[in-house]
């Protein structure tokens, strides 16, 4: 048997839920084939992030990637077809607890956008990943709608083929 092989992770079948959990909290939940460590690094370092958060199929991609994840850091992120019509989006980081948990706020809106929890718990080398959104208001979230959250699914399609790249190259190192 090819012990190299066996040691390189292979993308998983995972399903992303999402549920409207509350009248003003969305939550997305998946499991990925690959440490804590690694998965958190995928969300805090501009250079893998930007591999994975657009999804493919809107022909969407990361123009621009700022991100100072530290209590008080920002982040800004720029989307777009193309560089006339650009999407950004922008806030602040309020939590950082390396390899559990990320909390940010969504601040493009103005005042009053939601604050979004991410938590990411090991467990025999997979990772339990539950991201929350916490909208201010009902309507806020009705007007927000759950296509974001619904694009998630294949945006963590995305990442779990980084993962895969990242473990085989951690593995050969």
């Amino acid at each position: 048997m090819d012990e190299r092989r066996d040691s390189v992770p292979i993308p998983m079948t995972n399903r992303t839920t999402v549920e409207r959990k509350a009248e003003r909290e969305l939550v997305v939940t998946r499991t990925f084939n690959g440490p804590a460590r690694i998965v958190f690094e995928a969300w805090t370092k501009p250079e893998l992030f930007k591999q994975w958060w657009a999804p493919k199929s809107m022909g969407m991609f990361l123009r621009s990637c700022e991100m100072d994840v530290r209590v008080g850091g920002r982040y800004r992120l720029v989307f777009g077809h193309d560089a006339s019509n650009p999407d950004e989006f922008v806030g602040r980081y309020i939590e950082v607890t390396p390899h559990s948990r990320l909390v940010w706020t969504n601040d493009e809106g103005g005042d009053g956008g939601p604050v979004t929890t991410v938590t990411f718990e090991e467990k025999d080398g997979k990772t339990l990943l539950v991201m929350h959104e916490l909208y201010p208001s009902k309507e806020a979230l009705d007007a927000a709608g759950t296509g974001a959250a619904d694009a998630m699914g294949e945006t963590f399609e995305q990442l779990d083929e980084l993962l895969v790249t990242l473990g085989a190259s951690v593995g050969r190192s």
